[in-house]
């Protein structure tokens, strides 16, 4: 058997109001209730599931690999709400896109201190 990663929780202060602000700008189904969770399906049978936390919540990192057709979507969700988006995690270039490993990619602000990131070509795949 492989290994791959199965699911993550995340944690923010409304799981249901996260999970549909991510769940939306990714295009994905609307989460469903799972446990404690609300758990959102990834294309790839990974999740992400949100749960409520009371206290600080510590940002984390989410990237997710899409295709050219997705990133469009994606962007073009990003641009009708007004959010801003960054080439870089230092958001030292706003409203850019890079071209890591040939690719394209973007960072955004998720819920609750979360940071967003879509790209087309998995990190050290080649390209310029």
């Amino acid at each position: 058997m492989s290994v791959e990663l199965n699911h993550t929780i995340v944690h923010v202060k409304d799981r249901w109001a996260a999970a549909r602000e991510v769940g939306e700008v990714l295009g994905l189904p609307e989460a469903r209730a799972y446990g404690p969770f609300a758990e959102l399906k990834l294309d790839n049978g990974a999740s992400l599931d949100f749960m409520d936390t009371e206290g600080e919540i510590h940002g984390q990192h989410y990237a997710f690999l899409v295709g050219e057709e997705e990133f469009d979507l994606v962007l073009g969700r990003l641009q009708e709400d007004g959010r801003g988006w960054w080439a870089d995690p230092f958001k030292r270039q706003p409203q850019e896109i890079n071209h890591g490993d040939g690719g394209r990619g973007l960072y955004w602000e998720g819920p609750d201190g979360h940071w967003l990131e879509i790209i087309t070509r998995p990190y050290g795949s080649g390209g310029s």
